[in-house]
């Protein structure tokens, strides 16, 4: 305790709270449209948003504090768009099992530990590409967004830069008060729409059927593996933490088979909000940036408990705030991501081709454009080194 109070900062702290914010200011929206495609009850909304949070909220901060290091955990993003499409056309029970399956089998992966070997074959490059081009279109939202509120969006980029001139540490931080002071100074933050409520758990018994296995279970496999797993260690990576990815592999997919019950469809390391906590912005000193994931988890775990707020809370921030928040945070990352992407000569032009294809946001056959970023980047790598004589015995 003392260690963690010793280690504790500002920018930390609020690195944390800036992901979690995140998280639920984009992904979670995605869970609302599948419940109401889905026609799910409020009480089982409710639960499911305190499944996925709380599960973050535990694993984050047990796995922060265990290994020193900014480990942030949620839920699959991808698989909640993958959701939109495959969920009406199954009972929810049916969904729980398929939920429970895919946990199941990302264990296996995880305690085989073949997912480690399968990591250790990726060439750095083509990793740091594939995160470079998921977060490149946050960091494009900066400006995407300028003309919905300029005012607001000019004045978060010159605090940003500002703060990278004089208060480096601080940077997001002052983003942050700044978007707040103009949004409210504006009148753009419908205070009148929070209400607090409490979430509802319902437990629902899993029904096992090859459908759900073959059309739900396998492609949130293969989502979670491209889409979360793999940029995630990827962000780890790239920041200098050398874990081992099996056991957060086992025990993300521990803590979604423990909460698929109760609607968890899936969590795992997170990429776009963990580039966050992992950079200098966190934590001049990486040794003391795992405050940050601590500091996430306990977000999670109040906005779990008071489930039923979420939806009022984030619809009463305006849209461009909270993609210029994300985008700006998100920089140093960007930056850092795209140096090593491009840094070897040998593997510019098949990281390039990641960077391009992941950016893209292409989906075909349920697969995420990571997944297909990060194969195209392996296959021009293999194709511009392959020599003739490695295969001749």
């Amino acid at each position: 305790m003392r260690t963690l109070l010793r280690d504790s900062s500002v920018s930390a702290l609020v690195a944390g709270l800036i992901a979690t914010l995140i998280s639920y200011a984009g992904p979670l929206l995605i869970i609302f449209q599948v419940a109401a495609v889905a026609e799910l009850p409020a009480a089982l909304l409710s639960s499911w948003i305190w499944a996925i949070s709380i599960g973050s909220g535990v694993l984050g901060i047990a796995l922060s504090y265990y290994y020193k290091v900014p480990v942030i955990i949620a839920w699959s993003a991808p698989g909640s768009a993958l959701l939109l499409t495959l969920l009406p056309g199954l009972s929810y029970a049916e969904a729980v099992g398929a939920y429970l399956m895919t946990a199941l089998l990302l264990l296996l992966l995880g305690l085989t530990g073949a997912f480690d070997r399968l990591l250790k074959l990726l060439p750095p490059a083509i990793t740091a590409a594939m995160l470079c081009g998921i977060l490149l279109q946050f960091g494009m939202a900066v400006f995407g967004v300028l003309p919905q509120n300029p005012l607001l969006v000019l004045l978060m980029l010159l605090a940003y830069l500002l703060g990278r001139r004089f208060l480096t540490r601080y940077a997001i931080v002052l983003v942050l008060l700044t978007g707040l002071t103009i949004a409210l100074w504006q009148g753009q933050v419908d205070t009148k729409l929070i209400s607090w409520q409490l979430a509802t758990v319902v437990w629902t018994t899993p029904v096992f059927s090859l459908q759900a296995l073959l059309n739900v279970s396998v492609p949130l496999l293969l989502v979670a593996l491209s889409g979360q797993f793999m940029p995630g260690m990827a962000v780890l990576r790239q920041a200098g933490y050398p874990l081992a990815a099996s056991p957060l592999l086992t025990h993300s997919a521990l803590g979604s088979a423990a909460l698929a019950p109760f609607g968890c469809h899936g969590l795992n390391l997170a990429a776009i909000t963990a580039a966050i906590c992992t950079g200098k912005d966190a934590h001049p000193d990486p040794a003391r940036r795992y405050i940050a994931g601590i500091s996430g988890g306990v977000a999670y775990l109040l906005l779990g408990i008071f489930g039923g707020t979420l939806v009022a809370l984030f619809s009463a921030f305006p849209r461009a705030f909270i993609a210029a928040l994300a985008g700006l945070a998100l920089f140093g990352a960007i930056a850092g991501a795209l140096h090593s992407a491009m840094a070897e000569p040998k593997t510019r032009e098949a990281a390039l081709i990641t960077l391009l294809l992941t950016s893209s946001g292409v989906s075909l056959f349920g697969l995420a454009a990571a997944f297909w970023g990060l194969t195209a980047g392996l296959l021009t790598h293999v194709v511009l080194t392959y020599k003739q004589n490695e295969l001749t015995p």
